[in-house]
């Protein structure tokens, strides 16, 4: 069978509905039994054999002849179809809900364009391709490499909530010192049961010796009437050491404490926050359950950095959320990011 094109379609005639659409979930019907294909569908159909040209071009040429960013779409067109997915391109007349930043909506095996549900929402993307923060979240990145090879992430927008119940005391008093305060006197469960601050001596039991404060920790704290001293000192000396990021990490850490949840750094795992679900005291305290990285307003992210944070979470048993600012002075919203196989 045989293509042509009409208005960025192409348009196969015959009983191409029969054999493409009702058979195989391909395209969209028109009048008869033609056939309205989008250029990746049609290119999938010439590479299997099922169509001989579009307009007399084979495969090759028609691939040859395709805008800048179609490699990506159809590799994972190929890959998904290859998996035993029907799939359809995500835009008007294919589809109910078309949206410009995801490229296909994949049905649950067994079913397709026929049916309601849908498995997954998937945008394909190269390897070096910028990826907005505002346009991720509630579907998949099919990111594709430069050896075409695809990794899926599947990303989410999740409300993080934890079990962790302490009010700090009030009027603790310390030393603000050039990145941190020292606590000399502190209250035993600020430590053991808030999992406030790292002791001086360095050992989690030594509860009663000095405590060591981070600058959001004090900031927070400050701000909860729970240390003496003056929150604006603090936030002037945060903004001194690490600029207006201190802004942003101190909204997450408000956000992540206030939502039960207990974050500590996360410098050794390359994020700014690792983050516990529940902490009742050190002695029963396990292994943090997400790793949090603070993103600033527009940011983009880079599909190679994007999936290094994912592999490392993994690695280490953690799930990776982004804390990500619409604007400054905003708090937070959420988005989840973790390795998927179709």
């Amino acid at each position: 069978m045989d293509g042509r094109e009409r208005d960025g379609e192409v348009i196969v005639d015959g009983d191409a509905r029969q054999r493409f659409h009702d058979a195989r979930g391909y395209g969209r019907p028109l009048d008869g039994d033609s056939l309205a294909l989008t250029r990746v569908e049609a290119a999938h159909l010439l590479f299997r054999g099922d169509l001989v040209s579009v307009d007399g071009r084979g495969f090759r040429d028609f691939l040859s002849d395709a805008e800048a960013g179609f490699a990506p779409r159809f590799l994972v067109y190929k890959d998904l179809r290859d998996r035993g997915f029907y799939l359809s391109p995500a835009r008007e007349g294919w589809v109910s809900d078309p949206r410009d930043d995801v490229d296909f909506v994949v049905y649950p095996r067994g079913k397709g364009p026929w049916d309601d549900d849908v498995q997954y929402r998937i945008r394909a993307v190269g390897e070096r391709a910028a990826v907005p923060a505002s346009g991720v979240g509630d579907r998949v990145l099919a990111v594709v490499d430069e050896e075409s090879d695809i990794t899926y992430l599947e990303t989410g927008a999740p409300t993080p909530s934890g079990g962790t119940e302490f009010a700090p005391p009030e009027g603790v008093t310390g030393t603000l010192l050039d990145d941190r305060v020292v606590v000399w006197d502190p209250p035993a469960d600020l430590h053991y049961r808030g999992f406030y601050g790292r002791p001086l001596e360095g050992r989690d039991e030594d509860a009663d010796e000095p405590l060591q404060l981070s600058l959001v920790e004090a900031a927070y704290l400050a701000a909860e009437g729970a240390l003496a001293l003056d929150l604006r000192d603090v936030v002037e000396r945060g903004r001194a050491v690490e600029g207006e990021r201190f802004d942003r990490r101190l909204r997450t850490y408000r956000a992540l404490r206030d939502g039960g949840l207990v974050p500590k750094t996360g410098f050794k795992f390359g994020a700014d926050f690792r983050v516990y679900e529940t902490v009742e005291s050190l002695d029963e305290l396990g292994h943090a359950e997400f790793l949090v990285r603070v993103l600033p307003p527009d940011y983009d992210f880079e599909p190679r950095d994007l999936a290094l944070d994912v592999r490392l979470a993994h690695g280490v048993r953690k799930e990776m959320l982004f804390a990500r600012h619409a604007a400054e002075g905003a708090d937070p919203s959420w988005l989840s990011v973790r390795r998927l196989t179709p």
